[in-house]
């Protein structure tokens, strides 16, 4: 039995095959000119449009008319009230014509429980997917401490933590673009900071698991002012980040110990972010599956066909 998934993100469009064991996504991040900080939601939904065709080609050129038994699509950010971005409507009204023109079931989830699955399964702890345990989502726009819960073969994700103002990703992404890097600036910053001599770092105040990284940036800034390399500069950043989050992440485990702790979203792909976390103990997913793709969203639509037989 083999499905497809669809996400369409705020700046990637991914299409996934999953079959149960294995699979395959195609993605692409969308355009965002130099120095500008992100897309217009009516510029991301341009690029997806134009985007899917040639992804799906892509993708669907490989399967060599395997068959379809379900398509999956996130349609929005989290699976809460309220929760809506227009560019996720682009994967859904593709998906659902596919659907129609298959004749098979059209399954939807939320972007960030398709990160955790994502997460789950490229980490080998599929098992977890069915049983209580902590999440980060960690991305350009989401920086959340999740109390992760199964829900029927999907997961309910509860917000116990993480940022009160601007997100990991969008500290890095400011960085980047401060020090002259390409927008996302996630894989330029952590490439650079690899040449870092020095390993200082703000230490973010963090209470009850919640932070605020929005006086970083100005940290960053007068660190960089003050004669610090590039290199520095961006092993600063980083390190101040992973300082809130560890500190987080020790407080959730004294609320809820034993439960292990899973990284997902693009940001924790982060080379420094997976050393200095390493005596949390960790479940990191592959980088590839850090990253928005829609092959979460796959795995969550097999999981759902695989409960209705």
């Amino acid at each position: 039995m083999g499905v497809i998934g669809f996400d369409t993100s705020n700046y990637t469009t991914s299409i996934a095959y999953f079959d149960g064991t294995d699979g395959e996504n195609v993605s692409q991040l969308l355009p965002v000119k130099e120095g500008e900080l992100g897309l217009r939601q009516s510029d991301a939904v341009f690029h997806h449009t134009k985007s899917l065709p040639d992804l799906s080609d892509r993708l669907f050129s490989r399967l060599k008319k395997r068959e379809i038994s379900a398509i999956g699509v996130s349609t929005r950010p989290r699976a809460v009230e309220g929760s809506y971005m227009p560019c996720f409507m682009v994967g859904y009204s593709h998906g659902a014509v596919l659907a129609d023109a298959f004749g098979v079931p059209l399954f939807t989830c939320s972007h960030q429980q398709g990160h955790v699955a994502a997460a789950l399964w490229s980490a080998g702890r599929m098992d977890l997917m069915d049983t209580p345990h902590l999440a980060w989502h960690l991305s350009g726009g989401t920086t959340e401490l999740l109390l992760v819960t199964p829900k029927g073969r999907n997961v309910d994700c509860q917000v116990i933590g993480g940022t009160t103002d601007i997100s990991a990703g969008q500290l890095i992404d400011r960085t980047g673009v401060m020090l002259g890097l390409p927008f996302p600036a996630g894989k330029s910053l952590d490439s650079l900071s690899d040449n870092a001599e020095k390993t200082d770092f703000f230490r973010v105040k963090c209470q009850d698991m919640r932070f605020s990284l929005s006086g970083v940036q100005n940290k960053v800034q007068q660190y960089l002012s003050s004669g610090n390399t590039p290199a520095d500069t961006a092993a600063y950043a980083l390190r101040s980040v992973i300082s809130a989050v560890v500190q987080a992440t020790c407080q959730a485990q004294k609320v809820y110990p034993e439960l292990p702790v899973v990284f997902s979203g693009g940001v924790a792909s982060n080379r420094l972010l997976r050393i200095e976390t390493a005596d949390l103990h960790p479940v990191f997913a592959e980088p590839k599956y850090s990253t928005d793709n829609a092959m979460g969203v796959a795995i969550l639509t097999h999981r759902h066909m695989e409960g209705s037989l």
